[in-house]
């Protein structure tokens, strides 16, 4: 198969990732970029919640009642101490205590049921950003061009939707209430430990300033092991999408490079585990520093107020009490702002990974003006001097395709041949726009395609590959995925076309059956017909056909042939054949060698000719 697996496409696609094992040009240039701009990332973040507005003002309403309600228990300590067991009288104040107690009590069980009311609606809008982040990423990653998927990992993208996006669950769950919660608690408790006492406070948060700087530190350190850590987690995944599908398990099978495998996910593995102890260990002397000031500051505001008491400012033992319970309040939140902040900093190299994919601009996509195909010249197909090289070949390369032109008439059946690699799958690929051409015109019922909706466009347009790809699911399922609402009658039909539905009733579940990953229940001739009978259920004006059968038997290639000669009645065909025999009564044969059409006529014509398709046919002994 040329193109795309051939000299043409395969190598300029995987030089540009460098090869199998070369890692993806995105993760490339995360490599070489700059650390993201939290403000930037936090605006980016924000918008995601936009449609979310209703459930985030409730939330946030909920999380500034509960954050300041709870800072009134202390300054009711304070109250029980020196009005309800050590009032002025010298005896306990029953009443007054028991009214406190009371009040105490009722803040504690709404404080408790507005936490549990406030998780719910953080979980709720914090999963359905996440899961609106994923889909959006995915229905990106579908309108890439082809030449994105030949040149990254479908491993790769792969983590992208799923350990990154998964990696940033928890900020986008937690950090809004997280930040606004304890904020407003952490400005509370300030303001009711300066109306306790000012000399007390300043003792309370004398450090803070040097602990805010260490944490921006340690949060960098964070952010560069947290690219890392994707990086290897992208690696890991691409290892098993690779070696654990049916394709690689056979390949290792075959060369007994099981062990190898196995040592090749085991040192990455090794590798991943390592960055997952470096991160998980990444700011812990920081926030064990943090615990212990934070720790030992009551010891010292007792010293203080002592010192205080000695020099006759008036500080009562409600006041100290109520002073420590309310800095210990400020303990859990202000480590909380501290952790948001460095998970910010490191769910920022995710959020840039997922951001990066976002902004990838697809190179093929609808003109604002596309209008969609015309009826009165379906069929039509014409190259106009036609120049293509591969996106990622360097622009002094030669060209896969050089100055083709030719036309297809409606209906007709028509057959591209030559050497491997000389670009025949290239012209089959241009036609869908699953590339651009680079100069030139590919013409559609008379319209460049680039003027053309792409929707519209490959609606008209079937192909049947080499390497036909089946869902692991039932042969129905396979067959609808070409029209969802095809009924049975017309599953049958299409399969009774394409000579598979003798074969599909002889399976004891008929067309409920599961044709296994990729179709491996089936054998090569199965999945070819089955494939062609989807395409046949699509109802294409042209066909595509692309070395459909140079894979298959002698047997299977008979049972195949007759469904395409079916297939192909009252449709413009085009056959992309490395075996000659097969495309002998094709209305014009065009042969293609170093890029260019070098010859075309009939097979009598060309053989007549004595040229390249003279010796193509010789060799092959046909």
């Amino acid at each position: 198969m040329t193109g795309m697996h051939g000299g043409g496409g395969g190598g300029r696609g995987g030089s540009a990732s460098g090869g199998m094992r070369g890692r993806d040009i995105a993760a490339q240039k995360a490599d070489n970029a700059s650390a993201p701009k939290i403000p930037d990332l936090l605006s980016r973040i924000g918008s995601l919640f936009v449609p979310h507005r209703a459930q985030l003002t409730v939330t946030i309403i909920l999380v500034l009642i509960s954050a300041g309600l709870s800072v009134l228990p202390p300054l009711l300590t304070r109250s029980a101490f020196d009005d309800g067991l050590f009032p002025a009288s010298g005896h306990p104040n029953l009443p007054v205590l028991i009214r406190l107690v009371t009040f105490m009590v009722v803040l504690w069980v709404a404080s408790a049921a507005l936490g549990v009311w406030q998780t719910y609606l953080t979980a709720t809008v914090g999963n359905s950003v996440m899961g609106a982040l994923r889909v959006r990423l995915f229905g990106h990653l579908q309108a890439m061009e082809l030449a994105f998927f030949t040149r990254t990992k479908t491993g790769v993208i792969q983590s992208r939707l799923q350990n990154d996006v998964g990696g940033v669950a928890g900020v986008l769950s937690n950090t809004i209430s997280s930040v606004i919660g304890n904020t407003v608690t952490v400005i509370a408790a300030f303001v009711a430990m300066l109306v306790l006492s000012w000399q007390l406070t300043i003792v309370a948060i004398i450090l803070l300033p040097v602990l805010v700087v260490a944490q921006r530190k340690v949060g960098q350190v964070r952010a560069r092991i947290a690219t890392k850590t994707q990086e290897s987690l992208s690696e890991m995944t691409a290892i098993t999408q690779e070696a654990l599908s049916v394709s690689g398990i056979l390949l290792a099978k075959s060369f007994t490079q099981q062990r190898a495998e196995t040592d090749r996910y085991s040192a990455e593995n090794r590798n991943q585990v390592t960055l997952q102890v470096r991160q998980q260990m990444s700011g812990q002397w920081f926030f064990a520093t943090v615990s212990i000031f934070l720790s030992i500051i009551p010891a010292v505001i007792y010293l203080v107020a002592a010192w205080l008491i000695t020099g006759g400012v008036n500080v009562t033992a409600g006041t100290i009490v109520a002073f420590t319970t309310v800095q210990a309040r400020l303990t859990f939140p202000l480590l909380g702002l501290l952790r948001v902040a460095l998970d910010l900093q490191t769910s920022s190299a995710l959020f840039a990974r997922i951001f990066e994919y976002l902004d990838l601009v697809p190179s093929i996509a609808d003109r604002p003006d596309a209008r969609p195909v015309r009826a009165n010249q379906l069929g039509t197909v014409a190259f106009d001097n036609v120049v293509f090289r591969y996106p990622d070949a360097p622009t002094d390369s030669l060209a896969t395709l050089k100055g083709v032109s030719f036309t297809i008439e409606p209906g007709q059946f028509v057959a591209f041949v030559g050497p491997s690699g000389a670009g025949k799958t290239t012209v089959s690929y241009l036609i869908p726009r699953l590339h651009d051409v680079t100069t030139g015109r590919v013409l559609f019922g008379g319209d460049d395609v680039r003027d053309l909706q792409l929707d519209s466009l490959v609606r008209h347009i079937g192909i049947v590959s080499q390497e036909t790809y089946l869902f692991h699911a039932t042969i129905a399922e396979n067959l609808r995925y070409a029209k969802p609402d095809a009924t049975d009658d017309e599953l049958e039909a299409a399969a009774r076309a394409a000579n598979i539905h003798a074969t599909i009733v002889s399976f004891p579940d008929a067309y409920d059956t599961v044709v296994g990953e990729r179709g491996y229940r089936l054998s090569g001739g199965e999945k070819q017909r089955i494939a062609i009978a989807r395409v046949l259920l699509k109802d294409p004006t042209v066909l595509i056909l692309d070395e459909a059968t140079s894979a298959l038997d002698s047997i299977s290639e008979r049972l195949v042939q007759a469904a395409l000669e079916t297939a192909s009645r009252g449709r413009t065909t085009i056959a992309i054949a490395h075996r000659l025999s097969t495309v002998v009564d094709a209305d014009v044969i065009f042969v293609i060698a170093g890029g260019s059409v070098v010859e075309r006529g009939t097979h009598q014509e060309l053989l007549a000719a004595g040229r390249v398709y003279a010796d193509l046919y010789a060799q092959q002994g046909a």
